[in-house]
This record gives C-alpha cells, sequence and structure tokens, in this order.
C-alpha cells in the first residue's frame, strides 16, 4: 500500500525548500573518502547527519543511517555525516575512525572540530538531519531521534528511486546500544556533571564544587529520584567530574532501562577499573554490554558506556559506580 495515496503519482506535494546547503570547505579533515566539492555532490540528494560518538540519541539512529545508505545510494542519494564534538577529546580524529568503525558507517564522514559547518547550517542539535535535492535545496529536516519513516519518504520523493521502492521502507535490526529506548518507562534526564551544566547534585558540601579544586565529598543519608551524589576526592570541572585518589564512587537514582555514562581515563593511557552496583547488589541479568554479571568493568576510551540494562519490569533504583583507580573524568548519565 502506498502510504501517500492511491499509486505511486498520487503522492504528496513538493517538500518545501528551507534554505540551500551550505558547502563543507571549512572542514577539519574527511573521513571515508576524499574531500566531497559542491561539483562532487551536484545533481545528488544529500543527508547531511551532524552527529557526536558520545551522544546516545545518535547511537540509536545509526542504523537507519546505515540502511539509507546502502538502499538509495546507487539512486542518487549521499549520505554526509558531520561530527561536531561535544566534549573536547571528542575532536580526536582516531577516535571519530575509532566509532566509525564500531558504527559500521561506509557513507563520507568529516570532522567539524571548530563547528564552522555546524554555524553555517545554524544547527543547534545532536543528533540532526538536513535533506537538501539534487538542486542543493534543503526540502527536509529532523532534530532528534524518531521520525526515521517520514525522513525515509522524504528521501524516497527526491531520488530517482523505481517504481514500488516507496512500498518497502528499511527494517532495521537492532540490539545493544543502539536499541531504542523504552520510552514508556523512561524518566530520568540526560544529567552532566561538570559544573557548566549539572543539575540535581545531591553530596553535602555541594557549594564547594564550582571552585574546580579537589575536594571530599560524601554520599547524603539517601537520593531523590536524578539526584547524584560523589564519594572520595574528586575536582569538578567546567564539563566533566574528575576523580584524584582512589576509591572514588559516584552515584545516581534513576528511573530507566538503561543506564549508560560517558568517561574515560583523562590521561588515555591508564586504564581505570571500576564495579557497578544497583541498590548496593552486583546487577546480575541486568548488567549493560560494558561490565560483566559481577558488575566488573575497565575504562580504557573516552567514550559512552552502558553499564545496566534491566531485562524486565523498570523500577525505581540506585546506581553506584566506584572507582579503584584514580585519573577518571565522568561526563555525562544518558538513559534508555
Amino acid at each position: 500500500m502506498n502510504l501517500f495515496g492511491a499509486g505511486r503519482h498520487a503522492g504528496p506535494p513538493p517538500v518545501a525548500v528551507e534554505g540551500h546547503l551550505p558547502g563543507f570547505d571549512k572542514a577539519t579533515a574527511w573521513l571515508n573518502t576524499t574531500p566531497l566539492t559542491p561539483a562532487d555532490l551536484s545533481g545528488h540528494v544529500v543527508l547531511v547527519d551532524f552527529w557526536t560518538f558520545t551522544c546516545i540519541n545518535w547511537i540509536r539512529t545509526a542504523p537507519y543511517l546505515r540502511a539509507w545508505d546502502a538502499k538509495y545510494r546507487e539512486h542518487g542519494l549521499t549520505v554526509v555525516g558531520v561530527h561536531t564534538p561535544e566534549f573536547p577529546f571528542e575532536t580526536d580524529l582516531d577516535s571519530i575512525r575509532a566509532a566509525i568503525k564500531e558504527r559500521r558507517i561506509a557513507y563520507p564522514v568529516v570532522a567539524d572540530n571548530d563547528y564552522a559547518i555546524w554555524t553555517a547550517f545554524a544547527n543547534r542539535y545532536w543528533p540532526a538531519v538536513y535533506v537538501a535535492d539534487a538542486k542543493g535545496a534543503i526540502r527536509f529536516h529532523h532534530f532528534g531521534e524518531g521520525r526515521y519513516e517520514e525522513t525515509e519518504r522524504v528521501i524516497q520523493q527526491l531520488v530517482d528511486a523505481p517504481p514500488g521502492i516507496e512500498d518497502d521502507p528499511v527494517l532495521v535490526e537492532v540490539d545493544g546500544v543502539e536499541a531504542p529506548a523504552d520510552w514508556a518507562a523512561l524518566q530520568s534526564p540526560e544529567t552532566y556533571l561538570g559544573y557548566e551544566r549539572a543539575e540535581r547534585f545531591a553530596s553535602p558540601r555541594a557549594a564547594a564544587w564550582q571552585r574546580q579544586r579537589n575536594q571530599t565529598y560524601s554520599m547524603p543519608a539517601r537520593l531523590r529520584l536524578n539526584e547524584w551524589a560523589l564519594s572520595g576526592d574528586w575536582t569538578i570541572c567546567g564539563k566533566a567530574a574528575r576523580l584524584n585518589q582512589a576509591p572514588g564512587s559516584l552515584a545516581f537514582r534513576f528511573r530507566a532501562r538503561d543506564v549508560h555514562l560517558v568517561m574515560g581515563p583523562a590521561n588515555r593511557v591508564e586504564p581505570v577499573r571500576f564495579h557497578v552496583r544497583i541498590d548496593g547488589n552486583p546487577p546480575a541479568a541486568a548488567r549493560g554490554i560494558d561490565v560483566d554479571d559481577h558488575g566488573e568493568g575497565v575504562a580504557a576510551d573516552q567514550r559512552l558506556y552502558q553499564l545496566v540494562r534491566q531485562p524486565g519490569a523498570v523500577d525505581e533504583h540506585t546506581f553506584e559506580i566506584t572507582f579503584l583507580e584514580p585519573g577518571i573524568e565522568t561526563y555525562v548519565f544518558t538513559f534508555g
């Protein structure tokens, strides 16, 4: 069945023009390809995807981007991933290459470390998708996850696709960290741990956190939903909380199926061992992909770690991670 009406030629009116596709001439570097010029893109439908490799919201869109690239490339679609970093460590080109490999990205990627392309698009979000027609006119945009079928219908409308292709949208099989969030159960928001954006910090003596100095923190008697706290010798910087002496712990009271934490060793050399507890117990079947049943894990790189995935009904719990070596930097909690 054609979702737009009875037959291919009874579809929707053309999508509106929203502006013209900016160029990529101020890119920091091109990955997966030689640099693409306006002449290279002329005559192509171009989907521009803004991403950063620690963003869970983008990670969950990656299966659709891969599928659209595979399905429509031969029909005139060019997908360009624009990697604009949120955190300082995300400017590292080798780390971006590692993320490209992990997410199995085959389309061109441009590193936008100076936010030049981000600014040219007046973009403000990760992820963000813009679709331009073969003449370079932007005809569609979407911020965040979702609207996959609508995005694909726009692609189908603009590319030179064979009859009947609109009746066969991509089907993606996802697991691990790319699986969609359990939106019905999710009650915990993205929570930053640096003082520039942090909220709901519950450790006693919290006023000292904006001074960017070593401070000994302790856990409160209890955490309310979506509060977090530290224990041990930490420095809370603008974008991250850094452990100065081990051991040190970080706790969060959450309600979600998944718990993710963006973190890694500050020196990028010495791995940091950690263990995870849920309500004081090893996670067992509720472990994420980056820990074992006993809650043991190692942070060897600066990236997003999945630490909890509950297999059954979602309820409110206290998550706690204890680091056994100093030097860890923790940036943001995200949930799914």
